[in-house]
């Protein structure tokens, strides 16, 4: 195997990114017909805990938000709407689809 490099990670406001997406997870939750049981499961949650952060009673987690957005964003019937409310931008998903550059050997 080659050696390879991790790019650096783009300067990202983690929070209005949470925000953005807690806003909008009934909503997207709702476009796919998914329980909040399901989608905890999927992501690897409590449904407590996903019903929290649904309802704004806890604050979701970088590493929540990255398996939603994951979800969300690579889903064909929530893409569209998460692209539109920005909640998750270029920047990420560069740092996701090519996050690694092969060293040139010298």
């Amino acid at each position: 195997m080659g050696n390879y490099e991790v790019n650096e990670l783009p300067e990202l406001d983690k929070d209005k990114l949470i925000e953005i997406l807690t806003d909008e997870l009934p909503v997207l939750r709702a476009k796919i017909g998914i329980s909040q049981d399901d989608i905890s499961s999927i992501i690897g949650i409590s449904r407590q805990t996903y019903s929290g952060i649904e309802t704004k009673k806890r604050k979701m987690s970088w590493n929540i938000f990255l398996s939603l957005i994951l979800f969300y964003g690579y889903n064909e019937k929530t893409t569209d709407l998460v692209e539109a409310i920005g909640a998750f931008p270029q920047e990420l998903k560069q740092t996701f689809n090519i996050n690694r550059r092969r060293k040139e050997d010298k």
